[in-house]
């Protein structure tokens, strides 16, 4: 009996060690993945609240914790005690504002908020929202949401096509409409979202729009500003075609291009840069969306924004936000490696600041 007893007490004893070693493996594997190692992601980065945030996709936050403003959702979506936000877009801020600290880019990245930026911003009061416009990225349609949004119409599929632009009639102001303390205050409490895609790619898409195509109801990009560029820099006087890509280029990659930009006016917002457009490096901006991942990005924006369930973003034609490789390729083909370098010089802050490659054609 006694030998049984004994048995017993040892299946006993074992099992006992078995659930603690058990529950110390958990226990480790609990704290291997709750302190991962940072080496992971951004280890030679500035250390930054947003990299801790980026370990997990959910964290819940206590109501007396307090993040920097800049990390601050804005939108409805956010409110309450848990954050979500897809890695991809808290990677996008992070390497914005490592690039925007970097001093040899700091001439490509900075600008002043001058009049110039605050006229490219369109403002939501109703539901707190600044969209920054960059032409040639589907700003057409994010227009038409916030026309929507601000009340002037019911629905986007309402909104007449030559009201969209028209900024007498189309309900949409822009932040320099405001007094600076009433800027100033959109600008720190706003949600403020911009789109962006590959900086040649969208180059080509101007140069297309507006001098090839050429819409009836804006004439002076061929007959004002077509002929300015080719006076200037057509190598070959007796050529009479129309501007081609070539003249294009030259005249974006040349240092002393402003002269003729001043004499363009408002007009060059087709082809600066994303950075004299929505001074991302000045400005706090909570979203920036990419064409390439408009498909994804579109919905997420909007919730961010907390406006899903107001209104949707106008279908998107299949293929029709894909980086065209080969096209882009086809375009500078032509066009001499010194003139695309210069290119290259001047929209390279575009290119760090959101990720794009240098173009391969560059490096070979």
């Amino acid at each position: 009996w006694r030998t049984s007893d004994n048995m017993h007490h040892q299946w006993l004893l074992l099992a006992a060690c078995f659930w603690v070693i058990f529950m110390f493996m958990v226990a480790s594997k609990f704290i291997t993945l709750t302190f991962k190692d940072p080496d992971g992601y951004g280890a030679k980065q500035e250390p930054l609240i947003l990299t801790a945030v980026t370990k997990v996709e959910e964290v819940h936050v206590p109501e007396e914790k307090h993040w920097p403003e800049e990390f601050q959702p804005t939108g409805k979506a956010f409110s309450g005690n848990l954050i979500r936000q897809p890695l991809v877009h808290m990677e996008r801020l992070e390497l914005l504002r490592n690039v925007c600290r970097d001093t040899a880019l700091r001439d490509l990245s900075h600008t002043a908020v001058s009049k110039f930026v605050l006229d490219r911003i369109f403002v939501c009061d109703k539901h707190k929202i600044l969209f920054c416009q960059t032409p040639k990225v589907g700003n057409t349609q994010w227009k038409k949401v916030l026309i929507v949004l601000n009340g002037a119409f019911s629905s986007i599929e309402e909104i007449p096509e030559n009201i969209v632009h028209d900024h007498e009639k189309n309900g949409l102001p822009r932040l320099s409409s405001f007094s600076d303390s009433e800027i100033k205050k959109r600008l720190n409490l706003y949600f403020k979202f911009f789109i962006v895609r590959d900086p040649f790619e969208r180059l080509i898409s101007a140069f297309k729009d507006k001098f090839v195509h050429n819409p009836r109801f804006e004439p002076w990009y061929r007959h004002e500003i077509a002929p300015g560029i080719i006076r200037k820099y057509r190598k070959n006087r007796t050529e009479t075609k129309g501007l081609q890509f070539e003249d294009f280029v030259r005249y974006l990659g040349d240092p002393n291009h402003r002269w003729l930009d001043v004499q363009f006016g408002d007009h060059i917002i087709h082809w600066v840069t994303y950075v004299e457009l929505c001074a991302p490096c000045e400005i706090t901006y909570s979203v920036i969306g990419h064409h390439e991942t408009l498909e994804d990005d579109a919905p997420y924006i909007l919730k961010a924004a907390g406006i899903d369930h107001l209104v949707s973003y106008p279908t998107i034609p299949p293929g029709i936000t894909v980086y065209n490789r080969t096209k882009v390729e086809r375009y500078f083909s032509g066009i001499s490696k010194r003139d695309i370098r210069r290119l290259y010089a001047r929209f390279e802050g575009d290119f760090k600041l959101f990720g794009y490659r240098e173009p391969d054609f560059l490096l070979n």
